[in-house]
């Protein structure tokens, strides 16, 4: 009998909470790769199944860092925001 090699990780959980929380479009990307890994693998596919793996962890990396990016921006613009408003002495 044929020894299967381990199932690899989906990461569904992590593509979910990034789809959520973080960037949308990579997100679902994340999320579409997750969910072939376990059909993949069953199907026998098992250099598929690793390779959907690996791509579902690379979106969801690429998801948290891009809303990441997009908080600090925004963060900073209400900072400079904030900061030009005190040093022209208009708070309200």
């Amino acid at each position: 009998m044929e020894q299967q090699p381990q199932r690899p990780p989906n990461y569904l959980a992590v593509a979910i909470i990034t789809t959520i929380l973080c960037c949308l479009p990579a997100g679902i990307v994340s999320i579409v790769y997750s969910t072939k890994v376990n059909t993949e693998y069953d199907s026998g596919n098992y250099n598929a199944a690793e390779s959907a793996s690996k791509s579902a962890k690379t979106w969801a990396i690429v998801s948290a860092a891009v809303a990441g990016l997009l908080y600090v921006i925004i963060i900073a613009i209400y900072g400079f925001a904030i900061f030009g408003m005190i040093a022209s002495g208009n708070f309200g």
